[in-house]
């Protein structure tokens, strides 16, 4: 090709393909090379499991276990979420353990925010590039008693009137109050995370709870 022709196509060559590599270069590595990976199972309401046999924890999220309340719904919601799909992995770090956690989406939408937005999980301290929106959303959420919230935390036991004793745990000590109490107005069982009502003092005790310091000579 004569270069009379030649010299006009590189000029307006050029620039379209400098303009390409550009847009390129904004692009997240995500969206060009981020398949995902397919999930294999989900072992509770904040675990999964991904190809090949790898467990990832939802960040920013702390589900009941199984044998607590909400524990089996919150599982229930994540199969429902994430069977059968493949997700894209981001932020993913180490716990205090060294397992692997991190953000999880499924196409464009982001499954820990779903989790916290529906009241499944507790908002769990973290730092990534989301935290700020979710502990905003996790004390929304909170506030409004929406789901573990109101189902499974309580002043009062309304399942049971009867059963007045209220069990606590703190710092992984179990105490209990009864009526009369100091601390007992404001004592809040918490189901989720194994706190429990009792008839009588024989079955806290037997449950591994010991009465408050602060009911003095109450029941004596």
């Amino acid at each position: 090709m004569p270069w009379k022709f030649l010299v006009p196509l590189l000029v307006l060559t050029i620039p379209s393909l400098i303009l390409n590599a550009v847009l390129l270069g904004k692009k997240t590595p995500e969206q060009i090379i981020d398949p995902g990976v397919a999930v294999e199972g989900v072992i509770d309401g904040d675990t999964i499991v991904v190809e090949p046999k790898t467990r990832v924890r939802l960040r920013h999220i702390d589900a009941p276990e199984l044998e607590f309340c909400g524990g089996k719904e919150a599982k229930e919601a994540l199969e429902k979420l994430v069977i059968g799909k493949r997700v894209r992995i981001t932020e993913q770090v180490p716990d205090q353990r060294g397992r692997g956690m991190a953000l999880i989406y499924v196409g464009d939408l982001l499954v820990n925010r779903e989790f916290i937005a529906g009241g499944f999980v507790r908002f769990h301290h973290d730092m990534s590039t989301r935290a700020d929106e979710l502990k905003a959303l996790g004390l929304e959420i909170k506030t409004a008693k929406q789901g573990i919230f109101g189902a499974c935390q309580s002043m009062t036991n309304t399942k049971n009137p009867k059963c007045t004793i209220k069990g606590n745990i703190d710092r992984l000590k179990k105490i209990y109050h009864i009526p009369g109490c100091t601390q007992y107005p404001y004592a809040v069982v918490e189901e989720d995370i194994g706190e429990g009502w009792f008839c009588t003092e024989k079955e806290a005790q037997k449950a591994g709870y010991i009465k408050s310091e602060r009911c003095e000579n109450v029941g004596k």
